[in-house]
């Protein structure tokens, strides 16, 4: 099966098949979907961090899940946030995993099929970084019908967002 052909977003902010978004374009659930709000936090890089997802519900409902570590790095609490934020849902659930992070964004939606099919090894060869996380979050995904994931630029003020980072850093000082 061929791929899907990229689209460059138009005016309006919306995106083809690869799911990439201009900076401010937010995400609209569609029927029956759960969109995920995550994002993670670290005081130093590495050093304690944090993670939050926000599960809102196709009823309105927020659900706020957070966690942190003592010592980590901000793209462990990223990759965190995603998972705990699958993992929250009831399997076969038809999700949409919002995240300002490119790094997961694009492991997630470009880089992880090569990763596999090299044996999780980078296109330079070199052993993929935090492999054990990256297969989480595949096996995560791959007990739901359907996993969307969409970037968008983080502090812009969308208040999911920022509610989002406000626990992710609250966890981190806790860890």
């Amino acid at each position: 099966m061929a791929p899907a052909p990229s689209r460059r977003a138009g005016r309006n902010g919306r995106t083809g098949p690869t799911g990439r978004s201009l900076p401010g374009h937010l995400p609209e659930a569609a029927p029956g979907e759960v969109l995920v709000w995550t994002d993670g936090a670290c005081r130093r890089n590495p050093g304690p961090g944090g993670w939050a997802a926000l599960l809102c519900w196709e009823d309105g409902l927020v659900e706020e899940r957070s966690g942190g570590l003592a010592s980590t790095t901000n793209n462990i609490m990223e990759m965190t946030a995603a998972l705990e934020g699958l993992r929250a849902l009831p399997q076969g659930s038809r999700v949409c995993v919002v995240t300002d992070s490119r790094y997961l964004h694009d492991g997630m939606t470009s880089w992880m099929a090569g990763w596999k099919r090299r044996g999780w090894k980078t296109a330079a060869g070199d052993p993929v970084k935090n492999k054990e996380l990256w297969v989480g979050l595949d096996a995560a995904a791959s007990g739901h019908e359907r996993v969307r994931w969409h970037w968008v630029k983080g502090h812009i003020g969308h208040p999911l967002n920022e509610r989002a980072d406000q626990l992710a850093v609250a966890a981190a000082s806790l860890a």
